[in-house]
Parts: structure tokens; sequence; C-alpha cells
């Protein structure tokens, strides 16, 4: 047998796959085979969107199901034995494991990560023949050490996740958090702080957590904090629902102590006065386990009566869940919890296709930006006289109110629906109450057919408003469509799992960046059932600024500050820190209790100012969201030169590839995966030359400067030199028909086997018939290929 002429999934066949079940690994228990853990990038075109290239490792390795300890990345016999070795760590990076291995069906490259390379005699990297692959315990062994777990530890750290025979498992980093937080835990760490985006699963993976420590006894009795009502019935009738009888929600004021898993909002149990704190009929060692959701908020003060909680159950293991930590000079989520096991950013959600990307269009108003005076004397439409200095955007919907403002910002929602799907679910972020109320009313006045459909078409969603708050559970099903406008201010800027929103608009100042982060998160989850792969956010009041802050997708940095006389008491100890410095968050920066409305705490002096004054857009431009996660701002044409230069490196070179693939879709699907924007490429373009261009022109004009052809002219220079002549019946018609669907719409759906059962196809054959009338599929496909080189003929020298 020649391996070199041996594919690669045959060299896993035949050699890769026998040495490592020689080894005595079980193949079907402890191997999986192209193990796929990311989605792809999600990268828009148009109305459109496609998926990038996803992560796929040739194998993984599993001491126990959701347990990987190894990766091994094959090649064919053309290439050495470490060929694949970048590509392996990648993967085991990603998958947090230590071990990779290579291996091209000679041997094998073995890459140890919990080797000291430092020490004598000691290698990190080492071939093995086919015969020598570690056997499974060896590898356990040696990752057990590389995770400082011994004895006791490990059998603590393996005990099983839940599984309901459904198929269901976690994403690769849930498995990452749940493991780093349940061997955290085996090893007697007391405070865990486990950071996950916005959308990425917090509340199944805790679940996940909590199920393996329950299980294995290392805790026997464990209560769930949160602060909202809607967090805590979501998580006991979702994720929660496998502990059954065992589980209990606290909503009185005497408890039940018989029940072992407990949920309760912070609200419910604790209280200013004393006879409110309901927690202390519990004795201070009743928990073994405290989970604290949204630990960036209340928990993170430590003069609040959160804190007073969890230092009364100081004795318990307590796991903080946050998106977002909290690090500020006075509050600090990682000073109580520690440092995070685990980190899984926004950044990384979106390039793993777990999380929808995002536009920014940013609108600044001339009042905004270049202020307003009031005349001398003038009173506001409540006669109250308007103090004379220049008011700016810090003031706007603060201490002063324009009237024809609000309503500019509710005509560019409106536009903005109206164009697109006045359906897309949609949150206006304003400064509070009265601001939500007043942008309800502009919008229902600039939505009447809509209105006239179903009055709750555009709703005030705040914690004072009774109707409203009753139709959150609406918003957010993706199954009931109204309502599709909702606006708020503090309510709906977390905990609100709002699947199917496309469009977030802020006119609130946000000065906080775990505010800010919350609210964008409203936004990323990707429902693909309804057609949700992205959204667009509409920034009114320069919130969006907040991107460029390293602290926006980095990791927490602590910069709370103790006060000098006590020293901080280090987070995984058994005692509580003590000595903080006291002192409150500002109210403003956090969302308040579900229960009471979310106005701001101090009232403030308002000057409504009537139609007089009136407010014109100055700057309008639209921000996209890059590969490298940062905002794209430069000159869409660079941008694309510069994506373009990345894979070609000339026009001759992109036009040989695009000549030699067998689908131009390829090609369209390589630069939008470099970073190419299709969709506002093409949009910018067109309104420069007035036509319609499809990828390659747009190439070509835009990438080496050559002059455009539309894809009309394209498809009338193909009818002028009679191709079709050739052809006749059914497979003309059908020709010609792709054609005027090619200037219509484009390259990719005439690429599209598909395509044949819509109209004008339907009319003129099934399916199948039209591909017989080329005498098979064969001939089909190669009739399509000949009319691609009749749009794109070869370059004249």
């Amino acid at each position: 047998m020649d391996k070199k002429t041996l594919s690669e999934r045959d060299i896993c066949t035949k050699f890769i796959t026998p040495a490592v079940a020689a080894a005595g690994w079980d193949i079907q228990r402890q191997v999986r085979e192209e193990v796929t853990f990311t989605h792809g990038r999600v990268i828009v075109r148009g109305k459109l969107h496609a998926r990038g290239k996803a992560r796929r490792a040739d194998y993984v390795l599993y001491h126990a199901p959701n347990r990987p300890i190894a990766v091994i990345e094959a090649k064919d016999n053309t290439h050495g034995p470490g060929d694949g070795m970048q590509q392996a760590l990648d993967y085991a990076d990603a998958l947090d494991v230590p071990f990779a291995f290579t291996s091209n069906g000679d041997g094998f490259v073995f890459h140890d990560h919990t080797v000291d390379g430092s020490a004598p005699g000691a290698a990190v990297e080492t071939h093995l023949t086919l015969d020598q692959f570690p056997a499974p315990a060896d590898l356990w062994a040696r990752y057990c050490t590389w995770r400082g777990l011994d004895a006791t530890s490990t059998p603590k750290a393996e005990a099983p996740y839940y599984d309901d025979g459904s198929g269901r498992a976690p994403r690769y980093y849930q498995v990452n958090a749940i493991n780093r937080t349940v061997e955290a835990v085996a090893k007697g760490q007391q405070r865990v702080l486990l950071v996950m985006a916005t959308g990425t699963g917090k509340t199944y993976t805790a679940f996940q957590i909590i199920w393996r420590l329950w299980k294995s006894k290392q805790a026997r009795r464990i209560l769930f904090l949160a602060d909202r009502n809607i967090l805590v019935d979501q998580t006991k009738n979702n994720d929660f629902k496998p502990f059954g009888a065992a589980m209990t929600k606290i909503t009185g004021r005497k408890i039940d102590t018989s029940y072992e898993i407990y949920l309760s909002l912070y609200q419910a149990v604790s209280g200013a006065e004393e006879d409110k704190n309901v927690y202390k009929q519990f004795s201070p060692d009743f928990f073994d386990l405290i989970v604290v959701d949204e630990c960036h908020r209340g928990s993170a003060a430590d003069d609040s009566a959160w804190r007073d909680i969890l230092e009364y159950f100081q004795s318990a293991t307590q796991i903080g869940l946050t998106a977002t930590p909290k690090e500020t000079r006075e509050v600090s989520s990682t000073f109580y919890f520690g440092e995070p096991v685990y980190t899984y950013s926004l950044r990384q959600g979106i390039e793993d296709g777990f999380l929808a990307p995002y536009k920014v269009v940013r609108i600044d108003f001339d009042r905004d930006l270049q202020g307003w005076r009031p005349p001398r004397g003038m009173l506001d439409k409540h006669g109250q006289p308007i103090e004379d200095r220049i008011y700016n955007l810090k003031d706007m919907d603060r201490q002063l109110v324009l009237e024809m403002r609000t309503q500019a910002v509710a005509t560019k929602v409106t536009q903005f629906l109206k164009a697109g799907n006045p359906y897309a679910k949609t949150i206006v972020f304003c400064d509070d109450i009265d601001h939500a109320e007043r942008m309800r009313q502009a919008l229902v006045n600039l939505n009447p057919e809509r209105v006239k459909e179903n009055r709750k078409y555009v709703m005030r969603i705040t914690g004072d408003d009774a109707e409203g708050k009753a139709e959150l559970d609406n918003f957010i099903n993706p199954e009931v469509r109204w309502p599709v406008i909702a606006t708020t201010s503090k309510l709906m800027t977390t905990g609100v799992d709002a699947q199917t929103c496309q469009l977030i608009v802020l006119d609130q100042h946000i000065g906080s960046m775990t505010e800010f982060k919350q609210i964008i998160g409203r936004g990323t989850r990707i429902n693909e059932d309804y057609g949700k792969f992205w959204f667009t956010i509409m920034d009114f009041k320069k919130a969006t600024e907040l991107f460029a802050d390293p602290a926006f997708d980095g990791e927490p940095v602590q910069i709370y500050e103790p006060t000098e006389d006590e020293p901080p008491t280090p987070p995984d100890t058994d005692a509580p820190p003590d000595g903080l410095d006291p002192v409150r968050p500002d109210p403003g920066d956090d969302p308040p209790d579900a229960d009471r409305p979310d106005d701001d705490t101090a009232p403030r002096r308002k000057y409504v100012v009537g139609g007089d004054v009136t407010v014109h857009i100055v700057a309008e431009r639209v921000q996209y969201y890059g590969p490298n996660g940062a905002l794209i701002t430069e000159s869409l044409r660079d941008y694309t030169r510069q994506c373009v230069a990345k894979q070609f490196r000339s026009m001759d070179d992109f036009l040989r590839r695009w000549s030699s693939a067998d689908q131009k879709k390829a090609v369209i699907d390589e630069l939008a995966a470099l970073g190419v924007l299709w969709e506002p490429l093409a949009d910018e373009v067109q309104a420069k030359t007035g036509q319609p261009l499809d990828p390659f022109d747009l190439i070509c004009h835009v990438a080496f400067d050559q002059p455009p052809l539309s894809r009309r002219e394209r498809a009338e220079g193909v009818k002028k030199r009679n191709y079709f002549a050739q052809y006749q019946g059914a497979a003309r018609q059908v020709l010609e028909a792709l054609l005027e669907k090619y200037a219509d719409t484009g390259i990719e759906p005439i690429e599209d086997l598909k395509i044949l059962q819509l109209p004008p196809f339907d009319r003129i054959g099934a399916p199948m018939e039209l591909v017989k009338a080329f005498g098979g599929k064969a001939g089909y496909t190669q009739a399509i290929a000949d009319l691609e080189r009749q749009l794109y003929p070869p370059r004249q020298a």
C-alpha cells in the first residue's frame, strides 16, 4: 500500500484510529471524530446571511462524557507528521485541554502542555511511533496533575453531568466553564467567579455546575440568588426543571427548610429593616453552596443588603455569575470572588457564531453638538423660566426636553423599520420613565397603520406600569408578534431573554460600561428558527463610543482600592472580605429592583420646550462589526482593498481564482470570511454608479480600479453573443430565465439547484424534468459553468 495515495480520511481509518484503539481507548465512548465545536461566524450579505468556517477537530479524546483531554489533528501522508501541530494547539487551547497530537499515518507528534520544558531532559514535543500512543489512564493522571487535582479532589471533579437522553449537550465553552468551576470547588476554593457574555447560556451552565456538585454530595443544600423575578421564574421553569420536587422558590416571609434547592430574589429575603431579612431564618451554615446570578450588581458592593446575605452564609461555597464583572475604585467583583476561573467574551461568541454580530448607526443632531441657549426670559411649556445657559447633549432628556428631538428620534426609528421589517422586535432605551412615555407617544403617532392593526404595536415597559410589565413576556416570546417596539428605561437592561430583538435604540446617557454591556446583550442572541442572525444598534447619544474602550471586551482588571489600614482578605479563604471602603455605587449605574419604578432616585428639574425649537440631523454614519471584533470606521473602499489584498496579490490572481471556482459562491464566501462587507459595499457603489453590481464587478472596481459592468450589462452581452443558439426547448428556456434571474439578483441564486423550484422555472416544468432537458445533472452543471464563462469572459490583454 502506498500511503502517499491515501486520503486524509483513509489515513484516519487505517492508521490513526487503530493506533488509538490499541492504546486502550474505547472508540465508542472516549473517541469522537470530526468534532465541530463552533458554528462559524455569521456573515451578513444584504438581507441574507452566511456562516464562516466552523472549527472542527479531527479527533477529540475524552476521559468521560464532556471531559475532553486531548485533540488529534490528522494529515495525509504527503505531509510531515507534525504539519498540523499549530492547528491542533489552537483547538487544544479552545477546548481547554493540555494534550495535542498530530499524525500523517507514520507516527505521532505529541505536544504535552503539562511538561515543564525547563526541566533537564524534559521535552514538550516528542515523536511517537504508532504503537506508542499513550493510554487513557496515563493522560488522565497527567491531566489531574496539571489541574492540581489530588486523590481527594479528583473523584469530586469526576461527578457526572445531567443527561436526559435528549441529546442536548453543553457547548464547548460551557464545558470549559463547568469543568473549571467544579474543579475549583473540588479543590476547596470558596469563592469562584465565572464570566460569560450575555446570551451564552449562563443559567444552563449554572444548572450543570449545581447538578454535579449536588449529585456528588459536595453541596446538599443550595441557594440560587437573582435580582429579577423574571430571572428566577425562567430559571425554575426551564433550565432548573430537572431538580423537580427538591426545588422551591422563596416567596413568603415563612421559610420551609425541607427543600434542597432554593431559588430566590435578593429582595424577597432581605431588606433595610431587620424583620424583612428572611434569610436569617436559615442557620448560617444551612447552605453548602450559593450561586449568585448577575453578581456584578448588588453583591459587588460591600455595603449592600445583598452582600449581607453572602456574608451571613460565609461558610458556603459561593459562585458568582456575570457577563460584566464590575471593577471600579469603589466596587469590585474580583476582590470578593477572585479572578475568573473562566471567561468567554462577546467577541469570542460572535467569532464562534454563537452570538449575533451587529452594525451601528450613529446619528448626531445639531442641538446636541452645537448646543442651544434659550432666549432671555423664555418659559417652558409648563411656565417655568428656563435657566439661561447653553444646553447640549449631556442635558438632553435630563435637564432639557426638546419635543422635536424626541420626534426626530422616533422618525428615524420608524423609517428604519419601514425600510426593512416593520415587525422587527425593537427596544428603545430612554433616560427615564417620562422620556420612555414621550417616546412611546411619538412612535404611536408615527405608526398609525400598525397601531390600528394592534394597539400594542408600541408599549412602554417600565417598572411603574403594570400593563407594560405584563407585556414583557409577550415581547420576548418569539411566537407572539405584539408588542413590536418597547420603550423602556432601566427595566429591560438585563435579564430579558429577547432572542429575536433586531434593533436596539440608544437614546439614553450611558456612563457605565457594565450597563452598556448589558444593554448590548439584549440583541446578541441568535434565533435561527425566526431568522434572527444579526442586529442593529441605533445610537443618538454617543453611547457606542464605549465600544472603543478596551474594557468593553477585555479581561476584568481589579482596580478596587481597599482602605489602607486593613489589608484585603484573599478571595479564596473562608473569611469574608472586610475593611472595604463603604461607598455606594451611583444609583443610576445599576438597574433597580424589579418591583420598583425604574426612574432615577433623585428628582431632577426638567424644562420642556415645544416645536418652536427645531432639531436637524447633522451627521449620520454606519459602522460595522469587523472580523477582529472592532467597529470598522474607515472608508469601505479602503477597507475592502485591504481585505482583498490578504487573499489576492493582483487582479490576475483574483481572475484566475474566480474562473477556476466550480461555484463563484465559494470565492464570495472566502472574501466574506476575510471581512468583505458585501451589503454596505454594494449599496455605496450603487449610490455612486446608479447600477447594481455583482461581487465580481465590485471587487474589480473597488479593489483594482476597473470600470464596472452592471449585472444587466453582463446579461445583455451574453444575449448579443447568441450563446443560447446551441440549446433548444426547455433547456433554452431555463438558461434564458437563469440569465434574467442573474440580472435581477446576482450570481449566487443561479448556482443553487433549488432555484428550479421557484417561478418562473416551475411554469416550464418540474425540477427533475428541467435537469433531464440537459441530459442529467452533469449536463445541467456543465451548462451553468458555461453560462458563467459567458458572463465573465477572459479579460482582453
